[in-house]
Formats: structure tokens, C-alpha cells, sequence
């Protein structure tokens, strides 16, 4: 089937704009590659330092040059659910490596903050953030150059981004990310949006509220709804850089264990010593970065990953904008209904046929890229394949050709919605996105007044006191990377979602974010330039008339142009955000980051910069 013209008009502009920076990035990493792959060019002092706390078996191992020495880097803490199943990994991987004359090492940690946990809290604050801080470290765990292939353990929000950006600044080393699957299927997420918006109008207490978090969220494992964690795994399959149908399942299984224990068979196999040597560098290119895309459009997966993706092909020396998203996004029909933009959790839609089918579907109707190469060895056809256990045996078989519940999942043929789920704003309040996949059509469309607030722990008070029972725009500005971090607005959700329930217009304009799970209120997010570095959104007053029209991609505030240019921009005092829980430490990164459309990435623009400051000297 050939590639459908606009996928492979967006692949190839992204290709061509991105020319010049791709090809330094393939120069560094074979640059790299040539100063040595792994331990044999350390001195004898480096190498005795590198194994020192090994056992006589894998100590005698890594002496020997012609064997593979894995570097594991993990999100492990047992705090958070999605990270307490990596736990068991190492050991795992390690005897498998064993198993293969081969070895592994634990290289290194990362933090793994969950957005659950500091929602609304000034922890949030650092939410963002902690994404650069994992590509560093993950960059810290990685320069020992002990290691001729690397495992990224790694799940949630901010991680899986974190550790991609840092593994591509080691891209002549091969990868392969490893999940830890979904917790099992808990209280339903339609009853536990019910119980929040009656603890928001004061109709039930904290002791029920909590009760229904705790029956929701449970045990070990990722969240089930469909936010940025899950979105992370289908991007990852999606790009081939997990094994074909690892993403949902659950951990704590034979069939999790198996999964793991052949991912690290499968990175001695991919190293240089394995004999079948694929760096990440030549793995991921623009058609894997257009795939995954592609796969967050289909599903409607999170808004972050607008912010993410972004600084993740950059990583890798490419060049990709929100017009990209926009222009496929035309084209990629909506296939899944996974909460908030249903009521199933990703539990079901693995049942339904999960990944298999839609990445089966998507390639049948030649809406994905098949050509790329991935750390199973073939192409996007191998991951139409389902893995089981037989005989005790991992295995993989033809996955469903047809949805087990099209409630849940369905062919491109017959699709929720012809249009993917994430969609670009433009207009004289900046650029935004906006998740449509879970707003009903008759409210993509929302023009009322603006009620202003330069924090979101006002807003409750403005809801409690009955002053937004009307049409109305909330506008929540300073809330973008230089202002404070960008934190997460979720738990405006409930209280914008009582006001849409009595009836009235209720749309939101931030340019800070919402969660992976927003949900039925149209929201604006990402509004760049951000109002605290000169901004539109700083020029909004009280009361001013805002249109969102999700339909046609327009945000304006309907003022008079003359006006509207020669008003001053508001400021606000941004004090409170500077102290506290840590936040002091981060002044540095909220002074050098960039724009959200650029990535929110505090790094610069890796090969972009060098060749700015290449045509400077010229």
C-alpha cells in the first residue's frame, strides 16, 4: 500500500527543512561511533573502576571484548505505581544477558515525578522541568562508555520523553525502551469523574472522594486512562522502538517477565558484538518520528506530547512544527474511544485488539510509514503481531483483523471521526492546541466574555462565590514555561465541567497545560508567545469578547485592531512561584527556556544552534 500523499508530503517537508541540522546530527553520532562504541577504548584504571562491584563471572566477562555489555536506565522508585514493577527488571535483564554470554549493568536512575501526585500542588511546578533533568541524567548514566547497547526502563509523563532525548544524544549506542505496563482495570472512569464533580459542587465529602481515587487508581502499573503515560507506549511502538505488543501489558505476569527477558536478548542481538548492529541514530528518522504522530493523532492521545514530540525530533536533528500536526491530522481518522474520550481504559482497548489491530489497520490503509527499521529487526508489518506465552515459550502470532469491540476500537474504514483528535489555534491571541477528540461538536465552538486569572487557585473561589454562572472564556495567564514551569491546570476540569452541565458556553485559554486526560471542556492550551514574555494573551481586559472556534483552528480576542495593538501589557507578580518545594532550583531553566511551539526544551536547539552560530561566524 503506498503512503497516503499528505503523510508523505508533511515526511518529506520535515525532511527537507531539516536538511542542514539532520545531517549534523548523523555526523556527531558517527563521530561518536568512531571514538569507540564501549569499554575497549578505557584505559585499564577506567575498566577496573567500571566493573569493580561485579561478580567473578560477569567481572571475567567484561575483560573479553567480543561480548555485549547492556546499561540499564531506569525510572525506578517504589512510590509511584507505573515505576514500582521496574524493580524486578534488572535481575531480569541481567541473567538474560548472562544467558546469552553476555552482561548488564544497572548504569543509572532517573527522577520519576508523577503529574497525579503534584496536581495543583507547587511540585507541579517542577513537572516540566523534570523532563531536561532526565535527558541528563540519563546522558550522566550513559558516559562511562561501558556499554555497547542501552535498556530504558521507563513509563510516565516526563520520562519516556526524558530518556528518548538523552538516549539520541547517544544514538551510535543501540536502544531498546521497556515498559511496565498498565495496572489492572479498577473503578470506572465514568464513575470516578461523577464522584469529583459532586465533591466539586460540595454534594459528597473527602472520605468519598478518596474512596473512589483509591478504587480507581490501585495497584501497580500505570494509570488506565488514556494521558501522556499510555500515549508515551503507543509512541514508542509506533516508532519501533519497543517490541511488538509490549506497550499494555500488565505487570506482574509471565507474559510481562517473557517481554523483558527478550528485550534484553533482543539489545545483545542489536549491539555491534551481537552481530546485527542497529544504532538508535539509524532507527529513528522523520518517517518514525510522522509515525508517532500519526499514532497519537488516531487515538487521541495527549496534548503534551505537542510540547514533547517537538523537543524529541530535535533530539534527533529534526525540525517539527504544530503545522505538521495540523496538516496530518487532517487526514488520520480518530479510531479509539479510550477515557476521557470514552469510557473504556486501555485495558479494554488491548482487548479490543490494542495496538496490533490499530497499527494493522493504519498501515493497511496507508496511513503509517511500514519502511522503518525497528529493534525487533523488520518493519511496522512485524507489529500487526500479538506476543504469547506457549509452552512457556514467548511467541508471536498474527494479531485480531477485525476490532473485538468497535465501542472501543475501530478500522479506518469505519472511524469515530475523520479527523484526528488534536488540532492547531491561530490567531490574534498567539498559537495554541486543542484536544477536540473528547468535546462534543456542539461545544468546538465557544465566543463570551473573558474572566481573567493569573492563578488557578483563584479560580475555585471565583466558582464558589457563583461569579462564572454565564457564558464564559476563562483565561488563566503567567502560567507558561518562563513564568513558573507550566504546570498542569487538571483540576480546573471538574469545576469548568459543573458550568458546562448547567448549560452554558465554557471554554479555556491558558498558556500553561492541561493533563494527558482533559477532557470535555474545549481548552486552549500552549498559547505561545506565553503572556510573560510579551505575549497576546497579556493584553486581554477584563470582559473582552474571546471566540474559540476548534473547527476551524481560530482563536481571537474580537477587539478593534487599533485597540488591540496599542494596549499595554499586563504584568502580574510572579514572587511566589520562585520559592519553595524546590522551586529556587529551577531559576536557571524557566530563564533559558524556549517557547512551548519550539518544545518547551531548556537545551536549545542542539545541531539548530550550532548551525546559527556557524552562519554567525560566517
Amino acid at each position: 500500500m503506498a503512503v497516503h500523499e499528505t503523510v508523505s508530503r508533511v515526511t518529506q517537508r520535515i525532511r527537507e527543512r531539516s536538511r542542514d541540522r539532520r545531517a549534523l546530527y548523523e555526523r556527531h553520532m558517527q563521530d561518536q561511533y568512531r571514538r569507540g562504541v564501549h569499554r575497549g577504548e578505557l584505559s585499564c584504571g577506567n575498566l577496573a573502576h567500571g566493573f569493580a562491584a561485579c561478580g567473578a563471572e560477569d567481572k571475567n566477562q567484561l575483560k573479553m571484548m567480543n561480548s555485549a555489555n547492556l546499561g540499564i536506565v531506569s525510572s525506578y522508585n517504589d512510590m509511584l505505581s507505573a515505576h514500582q514493577p521496574f524493580a524486578t527488571f534488572p535481575e531480569i535483564i541481567k541473567e538474560a544477558a548472562r544467558n546469552m554470554g553476555s552482561t548488564a549493568q544497572f548504569a543509572g536512575g532517573v527522577p520519576a515525578m508523577c503529574d497525579g501526585v503534584t496536581q495543583g500542588q507547587p511540585g507541579m511546578e517542577l513537572s516540566l522541568f523534570s523532563r531536561d533533568v532526565i535527558a541528563m541524567a540519563t546522558g550522566v548514566a550513559l558516559s562511562h562508555n561501558m556499554f555497547d547497547a542501552t535498556l530504558l526502563l521507563g513509563i510516565c509523563d516526563k520520562i519516556v520523553p526524558g530518556l528518548f532525548i538523552g538516549t539520541a544524544r547517544f544514538g551510535h549506542l543501540p536502544a531498546i525502551f521497556v515498559p511496565g505496563g498498565p495496572m489492572t482495570s479498577g473503578l470506572p472512569n465514568k464513575e470516578k469523574a461523577r464522584v469529583r464533580q459532586l465533591y466539586t459542587e460540595g454534594k459528597v465529602g473527602r472520605e468519598e472522594l478518596l474512596e473512589a481515587e483509591s478504587q480507581s487508581y490501585h495497584g501497580p502499573g500505570t494509570c488506565t486512562f488514556y494521558g501522556t503515560a499510555n500515549s508515551n507506549q503507543l509512541m514508542m511502538e509506533m516508532m519501533g522502538l519497543h517490541l511488538p505488543g509490549a506497550s499494555f501489558v500488565n505487570p506482574y505476569t509471565p507474559l510481562r517477565d517473557a517481554l523483558t527477558q527478550y528485550a534484553a536478548e533482543q539489545a545483545v542481538r542489536n549491539s555491534e558484538p551481537g552481530g546485527s548492529y542497529r544504532p538508535f541514530w539509524q532507527q529513528i528518522d522523520e518517517k518514525a518520528i510522522v509515525n508517532a504522530v500519526i499514532g497519537l493523532l488516531a487515538s487521541g492521545g495527549s496534548t503534551n506530547h505537542t510540547l514533547h514530540l517537538v523537543a524529541m525530533a530535535g533530539a534527533v536533528g529534526l525540525t517539527l512544527t504544530w503545522d505538521d500536526f495540523t496538516e496530518l491530522s487532517a487526514v488520520i481518522p480518530s479510531l479509539t474511544r479510550i477515557y476521557p474520550n470514552g469510557q473504556a481504559d486501555v485495558n479494554h482497548f488491548q482487548a479490543a485488539g490494542g495496538m496490533s489491530f490499530l497499527i494493522r489497520t493504519l498501515l493497511d490503509a496507508g496511513l503509517l510509514h511500514e519502511d522503518i527499521p525497528t529493534v525487533f529487526g523488520g518493519s511496522m508489518r512485524d507489529y500487526t503481531k500479538e506476543p504469547f506465552l506457549k509452552d512457556g515459550k514467548l511467541v508471536w502470532r498474527e494479531g485480531p483483523t477485525e476490532s473485538m469491540d468497535p465501542d472501543v476500537l475501530r478500522p479506518v474504514s469505519d472511524p469515530f471521526s475523520p479527523t484526528g483528535g488534536l488540532t492547531v489555534l491561530d490567531g490574534n491571541l498567539g498559537r495554541g492546541v486543542i484536544k477536540i477528540s473528547a468535546v462534543q461538536p456542539e461545544h468546538r465552538v465557544v465566543e463570551a466574555p473573558v474572566r481573567l486569572f493569573s492563578d488557578q487557585g483563584q479560580l475555585k473561589a471565583a466558582f464558589d462565590a457563583g461569579e462564572l454562572d454565564r457564558d464564559i472564556v476563562v483565561v488563566v495567564r503567567f502560567q507558561g514555561p518562563r513564568a513558573n514551569g507550566m504546570p498542569e491546570l487538571h483540576q480546573l476540569t471538574p469545576y469548568l465541567g459543573v458550568l458546562q452541565d448547567r448549560g452554558y458556553k465554557v471554554a479555556l485559554v491558558t498558556d500553561g497545560r492541561m493533563s494527558g486526560a482533559s477532557g470535555k471542556v474545549p481548552a486552549a492550551i500552549h498559547l505561545s508567545p506565553e503572556a510573560v514574555d510579551g505575549g497576546p494573551l497579556a493584553r486581554l481586559k477584563e470582559g473582552d469578547v474571546v471566540r474559540l472556534d476548534a473547527n476551524k483552528g481560530e482563536l481571537n480576542a474580537l477587539v478593534d485592531e487599533a485597540e488591540w495593538q496599542s494596549r499595554e501589557l499586563a504584568t502580574t507578580h510572579l514572587e511566589d512561584y520562585r520559592y519553595g518545594m524546590g522551586r529556587e532550583l529551577f531559576a536557571g531553566f524557566r530563564s533559558q527556556v524556549g517557547r512551548a511551539e519550539d518544545g518547551a526544551a531548556t537545551f536549545g536547539g542542539f545541531e539548530a544552534q550550532e548551525l546559527i552560530e556557524k552562519d554567525g561566524q560566517a
